[in-house]
């Protein structure tokens, strides 16, 4: 069975795109492959974040995958400061990678240009810290968006030079991967394209929401003063909004709304109002999840030392292996 490594990211909430998109696919993989779901609050480390929001978001992201299907049984779900040998093989690596590729990698000089007062080192080495997350249980595949290709393709090259280096057959190559579903587009509530954290709090569901919450953010999404013209094009704000409404809602409640907009009958104060109601209804499961798992510290407990056990098991195995290859052996 091929290995599937996919890091999630400890900071923030997930929310609706999430939900509908990456996460889809991570709940269907775990049938097909041996797949590893890391909390990645090593990278995190980066941003220096404070320790006691560090810890209550990681926390809260473990909370929300297990809620959200991720099964600990099926896949192995893990923080990953809790396999020290990532750091490990992270040092290793980092003699085998070179100035030059790492400074030329989009992501760092994305982070320098945003954010010039903190180009640590860890930025740096950032995709060396990745390729040492897959590298270190074997993985073939790796779902990653366009954006984290560049990062994929540095991993193969550490992975090659060090076989090369030492003149093993050792690292496999990973590639990117898309799993064979189709996946639903959530736009966002600030008229801005699909939802996301960079769009600020006021554009993303996010799956904890309560109720009152999400009713609120809906109510207060991006509209205009509505059509003027029969069967006129949507503006991207409310095809937006028509978006969600396909997520949440019943295909009649779309289509009556969509009529309404199409005669220019349509009160947006209504149209809001039910698409609230709809995502309320959508979103209850996960959230009773939620909130059933939070209180369970015991069952998150076991989750997390199930998933470290067996992640370290593997990690060990490797770190064993890379050791004999570079020849560090114990003198006595």
């Amino acid at each position: 069975m091929e290995t599937v490594v996919s890091g999630i990211r400890s900071t923030g909430k997930l929310h609706l795109g999430n939900y509908y998109g990456a996460l889809s696919n991570f709940v269907k993989m775990q049938n097909d492959y041996n797949c590893f779901f890391f909390i990645a609050d090593l990278h995190s480390l980066t941003t220096h974040p404070a320790p006691q929001d560090l810890q209550s978001t990681v926390r809260n992201v473990v909370i929300e995958y297990l809620a959200a299907g991720i099964d600990p049984e099926k896949s192995t779900i893990y923080v990953q400061s809790d396999v020290p040998e990532v750091a490990e093989l992270y040092l290793y690596m980092n003699m085998n990678a070179y100035l030059g590729e790492l400074e030329r990698s989009t992501s760092f000089k994305d982070k320098v240009r945003s954010n010039p007062d903190n180009v640590n080192a860890g930025l740096l080495t950032y995709p060396v810290l990745m390729a040492c997350d897959i590298l270190l249980h074997h993985a073939t595949k790796v779902p990653v968006g366009k954006d984290q290709e560049q990062h994929l393709e540095m991993t193969r090259t550490f992975g090659n030079r060090f076989n090369h280096l030492y003149k093993v057959d050792y690292f496999k190559e990973a590639f990117a991967f898309s799993y064979a579903q189709k996946l639903v587009k959530v736009p966002g509530l600030s008229g801005q394209g699909k939802m996301g954290k960079s769009n600020g709090e006021a554009d993303c569901i996010y799956l904890s929401d309560t109720p009152e919450i999400i009713r609120k953010k809906i109510m207060r999404a991006v509209s205009d003063s509505g059509p003027t013209e029969p069967n006129q094009v949507k503006p991207e704000s409310i095809q937006n909004l028509f978006d969600l409404m396909k997520v949440a809602s019943s295909t009649d409640t779309l289509s009556h709304f969509d009529d309404l907009y199409n005669k220019c009958e349509i009160r947006y104060g209504d149209f809001k109002k039910q698409l609230a109601e709809d995502m309320v209804i959508a979103t209850d499961p996960v959230r009773s999840r939620i909130e059933e798992i939070s209180k369970d510290e015991e069952y998150i407990k076991k989750a997390l030392k199930f998933g470290a056990d067996k992640a370290s098991a593997s990690a060990q195995k490797t770190l064993r292996e890379v050791r004999e290859i570079i020849g560090i052996k114990k003198l006595f």
